[in-house]
């Protein structure tokens, strides 16, 4: 991008900070006011929910500003301790075997550093194919070879494809995140820092409002089975509210107005198919969260679900458009 170009981003993003932050005190004060006018300073899970989620995002906020603030090896650190958070808690509730300990090794220190490690070096192609040749070839034959005396018909084959889940979601759907920052290089490419502020402002804005409307309206239940917070009232109103949220932050991507709204109702579309899926795991394991890392969201994974499906189409959606 041009000196001018940069400039014109960098003030957007801080445009952006600044915006949040004002939407971040207006949320604190009414829930300060909500505390003390409804529950009266005493214990209300509604209440105390929502203070809890908007002190999270005080935190997260603060921790993507400072990324932001160093820069693009900044947001690859930032996302490099996002996916081995995510990672975690994905293994945590796997049922993981003493033959699994290198498979896990190789995912921790060798196939997360290797991830990360090609988007700060700016390899686009490596990184695009080391991780699923290694997850897709490298670890059945790993997973394999350390069960040899233990092999079955189905389980190993079931258990090695578990592992793959976990790297794919975890390590390569994620990195995607950060990755846009390699597609800023060009002189006519947009920021990459301000494409990642748009793809997270959209899709964690859209899972917002998602909860707000289903708070509100919500009736008629998505997936009772899967995820019975998700209502279609819910979906509707949280995806129409963050389309027209990226189409007013359209200046952030190389689209026009009307493009930029359609790229985010797909990312909204996306990440609620990501919820979904990472709502359909954990039931599968029997848990309701992925953790408690994050007050009054879950684990890692509740908070950046919704980001397994829309990092990666948009990462290759703005590669083919620049």
């Amino acid at each position: 991008m041009s000196q001018a170009a940069l400039l014109t981003a960098g003030a957007g993003t801080a445009g952006l900070f600044a915006g949040v932050t004002v939407v971040l005190i207006l949320a604190s004060a009414v829930g300060a006011t909500l505390k003390h006018s409804l529950a009266h300073g005493k214990p209300h899970p509604v209440i105390d929910n929502l203070n809890a989620r908007v002190n999270a995002w005080w935190v997260m906020i603060a921790a993507i500003a400072v990324a932001f603030a160093i820069g693009p090896l900044g947001a690859t650190a930032l996302f490099l301790g996002v996916s081995y958070c995510a990672l975690r808690e994905f293994v945590t509730v796997l049922p993981t075997r003493r033959s699994d300990h290198a498979a896990l090794a190789i995912a921790f220190f060798v196939a997360l550093p290797i991830q990360y490690g090609l988007i700060a070096a700016g390899a686009l192609e490596l990184f695009s194919l080391a991780m699923p040749l290694l997850v897709l070839l490298g670890l059945p034959l790993l997973t394999f070879w350390k069960r040899e005396s233990k092999l079955s018909a189905g389980g190993s084959l079931a258990h090695c494809a578990t592992l793959q889940c976990a790297l794919l979601i975890c390590i390569y759907a994620l990195s995607h995140v950060p990755a846009l920052t390699m597609l800023g290089a060009g002189p006519s490419s947009p920021d990459g820092l301000a494409l990642i502020a748009f793809l997270v402002i959209v899709v964690q804005g859209s899972d917002v409002l998602q909860y707000v409307w289903g708070k509100l309206l919500g009736r008629h239940r998505v997936a009772p089975r899967l995820s019975p917070a998700k209502t279609w009232e819910g979906l509707v109103g949280g995806v129409i509210c963050a389309s027209a949220l990226g189409t007013a932050l359209h200046h952030l991507t190389p689209f026009s107005p009307w493009q930029a709204g359609a790229v985010s109702l797909l990312l909204c579309l996306l990440g609620f198919a990501g919820g979904l899926l990472m709502s359909g795991i954990k039931r599968a394991r029997g848990v309701k969260d992925w953790g408690a890392m994050i007050e009054g969201h879950g684990g890692m994974l509740d908070r950046v679900d919704s980001l397994i499906f829309s990092a990666p189409v948009f990462f290759y959606l703005i590669k083919f458009v620049d």
